[in-house]
């Protein structure tokens, strides 16, 4: 039955796919996609072909592989701080990412340094948030008051990046609200070499996310080395959420949706809940980012936007029921 499901959330991840590649101001149909991608029969112009190729294409990945990384990265949190309402948008983690991220952007003027220093920044506000949680042990409640807190401190200072470089502020808007507008083969590169990574090391350490659900003292009863493994899953969760957030921008609630609606759909296995979690992300990012252009066209809205108001509800659900 899980298996099925699994295909099922597969499908719907390959539907999302060629629905963004066939809706936009110029419709392309599947058997144009095939013809180009696969090769056959049916004929296609240059002009769609361009951009299917230059545009559609690299843009559908990138939310593919933006979708998986988010979601992955939620539900590593979710396991490591065994609360559904962890997600790296929300702690601080992705803020943290952001703040590093446009500071790269806006003073070294370096795309390549962006993605590491996305990565220093994810990890040094996951460690200050885990600091300021710390009291006698790690409590569900705590961490969540010390990311809003740590997330709110990192967005002043992005603010303050924003109004002492105001002549890039436009960039740095659009990257703050989270889109996939104009994304490129480069952003593809950029991102695909950490997704592998990430994705691989995550679907590794599944047996030790179950281990960690049973509790420290059972956890370390059988053998596992809970703070190590807490460390190196909270640095797999932050080199996820970070190259996300170096393409996209700050995108949020991605990471709380998608994983708890997998847990929901498939249990709490996390053989088997990773997978799915990785699916749905990739169906739920596509999906919403094709929605997002085509609803108000010829004005593109920021899919950002979308999963804030998906999100916000959601997150709002979930506080009422832990609380």
């Amino acid at each position: 039955m899980q298996t099925i499901k699994i295909f099922l959330i597969g499908m719907t991840a390959i539907a999302g796919f060629f629905l963004s590649l066939t809706q936009g101001s110029v419709e392309i149909s599947s058997a144009q996609i095939f013809n180009d991608l696969l090769g056959g029969e049916v004929t296609i112009d240059e002009t769609k072909r361009q951009i299917l190729e230059n545009i559609r294409l690299p843009r559908t990945i990138v939310a593919l592989l933006v979708g998986v990384n988010l979601s992955l990265s939620g539900a590593i949190l979710q396991a490591v701080m065994k609360n559904p309402l962890a997600d790296p948008h929300i702690i601080g983690i992705s803020s943290g990412a952001g703040l590093f991220g446009i500071f790269v952007m806006m003073v070294a003027n370096d795309t390549l340094l962006v993605t590491p220093a996305a990565f220093v920044g994810a990890m040094l506000a996951a460690a200050l948030i885990y600091l300021l949680a710390w009291k006698d042990g790690i409590r569900p409640i705590r961490v969540i008051l010390a990311g809003v807190a740590v997330s709110a401190f990192l967005g002043a200072g992005i603010s303050a990046l924003l109004i002492f470089y105001s002549d890039k502020v436009h960039g740095a808007l659009m990257w703050m609200v989270g889109g996939l507008s104009a994304r490129s083969w480069q952003h593809v590169e950029i991102l695909l070499p950490y997704s592998i990574a990430g994705t691989f090391a995550t679907f590794l350490a599944a047996r030790h996310m179950n281990v960690l659900q049973l509790g420290d003292e059972v956890a370390q009863g059988l053998g596992l080395r809970v703070n190590l493994v807490r460390t190196i899953l909270t640095a797999t969760a932050a080199l996820l959420a970070a190259s996300a957030v170096c393409v996209v921008g700050l995108l949020g609630f991605v990471g709380l949706i998608v994983p708890h609606t997998a847990r929901l759909i498939l249990g709490s296995d996390y053989r088997i809940l990773l997978p799915g979690a990785a699916f749905l992300g990739a169906a739920v990012v596509t999906i919403s980012d094709t929605f997002a252009r085509t609803i108000f066209a010829p004005t593109e809205l920021p899919v950002g936007i979308l999963m804030a108001m998906l999100g916000a509800p959601f997150f709002l659900f979930l506080l009422r029921r832990e609380l």
